[in-house]
């Protein structure tokens, strides 16, 4: 009889732990897919003004809004302290491959994120001129495209010699009514003055060549550094400054007045990409920004 006693005491502790078990709620497990998330500690509202525990996507940015209130948005890899920083799109639909090069890094950082060396970091803002490509969306004369929905050419929006009307080959084209009177130039500005990034590059179609940047003066050791490294991997050839014509208000040459390095590369046409000879450029400068 003890020992039937004994067995049903136990059965009732089983099942009253089993009950207590399942009462407990159950701890989610949120995947992450490689996104930064922030999470509570506590119920007060987070410093950045998030709610806890709410996912926080930080390898986007939104840096500013066109003309026409499409995002301009820059996109983070790696952690390094040394950014460089990639551009495209700038003439918008007139030099639509130059964001394409750009999306295809973004591609291949994403599926290759060891291509960023301990020490970098990287940046990729792909279309600066929103705007321009959207006015030539599927029509065949694209030179629309280069000018953001107030017919500015931002290369000539920035603080360099800069002028109220510009040139573009042989034609006359606003430069905006004051330096950065544009707001895809002053979004880029802005993010170049907070981030600080160690060199960029700035993609524009087409020449085909690898230029330095300068303004009033001569170019410095770190940039003619920055052009070497990208031109000799890349294989295109390249030039100690632009000089197919006057360009004034150009966004790279205001990089070198502010003391950082900056490069333009010019794709050979207004259709391709180029890939492989940017892949080998990029790798040789990421490869230079990580030591």
């Amino acid at each position: 009889m003890q020992k039937i006693i004994t067995i049903l005491v136990i059965i009732i502790i089983i099942i009253t732990g089993l009950f207590y078990i399942n009462k407990r709620e159950p701890v989610a497990v949120v995947p992450t897919n490689n996104v930064d998330i922030t999470t509570a500690t506590s119920g007060a509202m987070m410093e950045d003004g998030t709610e806890p525990g709410v996912m926080e996507d930080k390898t986007q940015t939104v840096i500013g809004k066109s003309v026409e209130g499409r995002d301009i948005v820059a996109y983070h890899f790696g952690s390094g302290e040394n950014e460089v920083l990639f551009v495209g799109g700038i003439h918008g639909g007139y030099s639509a491959n130059t964001t394409d090069v750009a999306e295809e890094l973004m591609t291949y950082l994403r599926s290759n994120p060891s291509a960023v060396p301990v020490g970098a970091s990287v940046t990729v803002i792909p279309l600066l001129n929103p705007d321009g490509l959207a006015k030539v969306e599927g029509k065949t004369d694209t030179v629309p495209g280069r000018f953001n929905a107030n017919n500015v050419d931002l290369n000539r929006n920035f603080d360099c010699d800069w002028k109220t009307e510009g040139v573009w080959q042989s034609k006359k084209v606003s430069g905006g009514v004051s330096t950065f009177s544009e707001p895809e130039s002053q979004a880029i500005k802005a993010y170049v003055e907070n981030s600080d990034p160690s060199a960029v590059v700035v993609w524009y179609s087409a020449a085909g060549g690898v230029y330095s940047s300068s303004c009033g003066g001569t170019v410095s050791a770190e940039t003619k550094s920055l052009t070497d490294t990208f031109a000799k991997a890349s294989g295109y050839k390249a030039y100690a400054e632009f000089s197919s014509y006057e360009v004034n208000g150009d966004m790279v040459n205001w990089l070198a007045r502010n003391g950082i390095p900056g490069i333009s590369v010019l794709l050979t046409n207004h259709t391709d990409t180029e890939w492989t000879k940017n892949k080998a450029g990029i790798d040789a400068v990421l490869k230079q920004y990580a030591q």
